[in-house]
């Protein structure tokens, strides 16, 4: 079960950890004993983050490690991983969850798609592929937190690149479940988080007040975790507006592309959106 890696005085590394979900599931971890090292490229947001950390700790910072990293870079990954191991001497939870969103087009500058694909895709392999060995050869239970998106599922128009990434993020954290349920002895597992609209610095945009549709970092790791706690693979979060249900069908609807041989991404073609409105509405 992988709720069992989140047993006390266990080490939790947190990728992307100075704001938003991040820093929520280092609150969560770290109030629930775990150590936790958070990793940002913002160092100035790690160090406010660290202070609020270490405030929640019954440890303080003795049980918190702050890394500025760039894990889009492997060698800094490598880096971070001995960092950990030197200070900790294991790591029982992976949370791959830093991630970037600049804007994209299909067209667009080159440097958006390699800053977008080297932080939400990249940074998610090169966490796994050098953190799960180590893991998994501690023989004890272990868990990998990947943080997709919906628009990995859906691709919905207007943002290529971001759609790429977590979309390969999905692929990349199926096959490994995949790998992992099938070793011998590994008790190391991997899980898919599929937040819904979470008012963050990401998806801030100006925004200084919460809207009524979004939920909070703190609600999305509450719900995580329950989640976790029941095995789920996919933890496809709701929020105020978007119910289960709905999402339900918008990824049935994305499948039904394929299987119905409709033009991709029907549900925002013309001819089309009277059906997708049925389909929703029971139809």
């Amino acid at each position: 079960m992988p709720y069992a890696a989140f047993s006390s005085s266990n080490v939790a590394v947190v990728t992307g950890g100075a704001s938003g979900i991040g820093l929520a599931a280092a609150k969560r971890f770290i109030a629930m004993n775990l150590k936790v090292c958070i990793v940002d490229v913002d160092e100035e947001r790690l160090d406010k983050a660290a202070e609020a950390l270490a405030a929640i700790s019954d440890g303080g910072k003795q049980n918190l490690l702050v890394v500025p990293a760039d894990i889009s870079r492997l060698d800094e990954v490598r880096k971070l991983e001995k960092t950990v191991r030197d200070r900790f001497q294991r790591v029982d939870v992976l949370m791959n969850n830093a991630g970037v969103q600049p804007g994209s087009g299909i067209f667009g500058p080159q440097v958006n798609w390699d800053k977008v694909i080297g932080v939400n895709l990249w940074g998610v392999i090169q966490g796994t592929q050098v953190f799960a060995p180590g893991m998994i050869a501690q023989r004890s239970p272990g868990c990998i937190i990947n943080t997709g998106s919906k628009q990995g599922i859906t691709t919905p128009p207007g943002d290529p690149a971001y759609n790429v990434s977590k979309a390969g993020v999905k692929v990349f954290t199926e096959a490994l479940q995949h790998e992992l349920r099938n070793m011998e002895g590994c008790q190391v597992s991997a899980h898919l988080l599929i937040p819904g609209f979470v008012f963050t610095t990401l998806t801030a945009q100006g925004r200084s007040a919460k809207p009524a549709a979004a939920w909070t970092a703190e609600q999305t790791v509450d719900f995580m975790m329950a989640r976790l706690e029941a095995d789920d693979f996919y933890i496809l979060c709701p929020d105020n507006e978007v119910t289960r249900k709905i999402d339900e069908k918008r990824i049935l609807w994305a499948a039904g592309d394929i299987t119905e041989n409709r033009p991709p991404l029907s549900r925002w073609h013309p001819d089309y959106a009277e059906a997708f409105k049925a389909s929703l509405n029971g139809g």
